[in-house]
């Protein structure tokens, strides 16, 4: 006989979940208390929200599903964000929430919800346990539904009285992954359509990958001269000094790039599903009909043909697809030998920082020197805002698994996915970063780096208001500020008053030394760099956007 919360873990186990992330609430004491005698590693969070954030990087760095309990009511609401990005970045998670015990449901009871309903348009599946032998069976569907197809979300909600029931069942066994790949006749129509085209071009994207996929899709690229981008926050899945690199497809896309993407008579998209931003508002390619030949290979069936209406639709994982196509031989004579080539120094170009800008600090030589001195496998997280410009357009990605960001530019990220990557990979650099706006919305959890002595880089880029929003309203209402300035705290001070490492930067000179101290710290640290508002994009600057003509 054991308990539902003894079920709870016995499942997670089975299932291979090594560690899982929480805000502890009353209404899944049970789970906690199985807990006591676990192997699986808890990371206990100052916030839901931080919590299910790290569940979801977990998700995407490593591929397996990130384990979240939260407490029912407020604990599952504050939690919701980190369900949302999971949703659009299509990454495996599994969220538990605590719920009101079964004789008080639909009663409006102390903070209950009908997670059913909360949770319809923001995962794949939402379920209640209420009966406890049934706990198993719903775990491991729970792991098979976030993994399969478009990996995504599932939320299972544990009645309280439910969890301390004492009942007899089966032992939990893992689940099977649901895999799929290509059939011999779409390569062959593959092979066909990309030997008579003349301006093909290749976009990765989505989640199911693996450092061995990546491997594989880059030697199809090498023998095949494709040029490759990679979709919006994707930037890992190629190694972005590789000749046939060509860039990001993503916000504030480079302009030849796009110009590339429009012109090419063949578009190879493998994994993503080329949404609003990859597209740029769905400008790239004409939805429902493309003016490109358009190869999709997805995992799920339902993506393909969901917006964009392909010539060649192949429902297949990526790592499937470039097992199969690494070996796809290419004609004797390419028709378009040296785009690649092309292609990868317009991006050499477009990815070289400024080096100087507006006001005492300038990012582009900040940036510059980041070059030189990150590992290749350094890990890079960040939430949302236009400081996330200076990574995205300016940092160059070698490796898989090396980057953590929200594809749906959920503020109050970067923060909580640099303490789960740290925890995955304690030996890598973790380096996060954050707008002051963006930082506040999660900086709480700076502590729980603190607690678990998580020496993760915190770069603090502080310009006093919400930049992105600044830099709309400067251009839609010019000279009219509304509600986007902010008061901060000095936020070394702050890092240190959390017991970490803390250091500011007021000068562009500064930064070097500032980023050698926090390394040698051992601590987690937090760089603020003070950035002029003026400093608002890598090209233009707020007046300049104000007083555009």
């Amino acid at each position: 006989m054991k308990t539902g919360g003894e079920l709870i873990v016995e499942a997670l186990a089975a299932n291979g979940a090594e560690r899982l992330f929480c805000v502890p609430g009353e209404s899944y004491l049970a789970v906690l208390d199985a807990l006591y005698d676990a192997k699986i590693g808890i990371t206990i969070c100052r916030a839901e929200g931080g919590a299910a954030m790290m569940a979801e990087a977990w998700g995407k760095l490593t591929g397996k599903p990130g384990i979240c309990f939260v407490t029912r009511g407020p604990g599952a609401t504050n939690a919701s964000p980190g369900i949302h990005i999971a949703m659009q970045d299509s990454t495996p998670m599994i969220l538990f929430i605590g719920q009101v015990q079964r004789d008080a449901r639909e009663r409006e009871a102390f903070q209950e919800v009908e997670y059913r309903r909360f949770f319809a348009d923001t995962a794949k599946w939402v379920a209640e346990i209420d009966d406890a032998r049934r706990i198993p069976e719903f775990v491991t569907r729970a792991f098979s539904v976030a993994t399969s197809g478009r990996p995504g979300p599932v939320v299972l909600a544990l009645p309280e009285d439910m969890l301390t029931d004492m009942v007899e069942t089966v032992t939990a066994q893992a689940w099977q992954p649901v895999e799929t790949g290509p059939s011999a006749a779409s390569i062959e129509k593959l092979a066909d359509i990309l030997q008579a085209a003349s301006k093909p071009f290749m976009i990765l994207g989505g989640s199911r990958w693996s450092a061995d996929a990546v491997a594989s899709i880059t030697r199809f690229a090498e023998k095949w001269h494709l040029p490759v981008g990679c979709s919006f926050r994707r930037q890992m899945l190629f190694d972005n000094l590789h000749p046939n690199y060509a860039g990001d497809v993503g916000i504030g896309i480079n302009p030849a790039l796009a110009k590339r993407v429009k012109e090419a008579d063949v578009l190879l998209l493998v994994g993503g599903r080329f949404g609003e931003m990859p597209s740029s508002g769905y400008t790239l390619m004409d939805s429902p009909y493309p003016k490109q030949t358009l190869i999709h290979i997805h995992p799920d069936a339902n993506e393909l043909g969901r917006v964009y209406r392909p010539t060649l639709s192949i429902n297949s994982a990526p790592d499937a697809f470039a097992e199969v196509v690494e070996h796809l031989a290419p004609p004797s004579h390419i028709n378009w030998p040296d785009q690649a080539d092309i292609a990868h120094k317009s991006y050499l170009a477009w990815s070289t920082p400024p080096q100087s800008g507006p006001g005492k600090v300038a990012m582009g030589p900040i940036m510059s020197y980041l070059e030189t001195v990150l590992p290749d496998d350094a890990i890079m997280t960040n939430g949302a805002g236009n400081y996330a410009t200076w990574l995205h357009r300016f940092h160059r990605f070698r490796r898989f698994a090396t980057q953590a960001a929200p594809t749906s530019g959920s503020m109050g990220y970067g923060l909580p996915a640099a303490v789960a990557a740290k925890q995955i990979h304690p030996e890598r650099m973790v380096v996060c970063f954050a707008g002051d706006g963006c930082f506040l919305m999660n900086g709480q959890d700076f502590a729980t780096a603190v607690k678990y002595n998580l020496p993760i880089i915190v770069l603090v880029i502080n310009n006093g208001i919400y930049g992105t929003i600044r830099m709309h309203q400067e251009r839609e209402y010019p000279g009219r500020v509304s509600g986007t300035d902010l008061t901060n705290p000095d936020f070394a001070m702050l890092a240190r008053a959390y017991g970490g490492h803390g250091e500011t930067v007021e000068a562009t000179s500064e930064f070097e030394g500032a980023w050698q101290r926090a390394v040698q710290s051992g601590k987690p640290a937090i760089i603020e760099i003070r950035l002029d508002p003026e400093a608002i994009t890598p090209a233009k600057s707020l007046s300049d956007i104000r007083n555009r003509t």
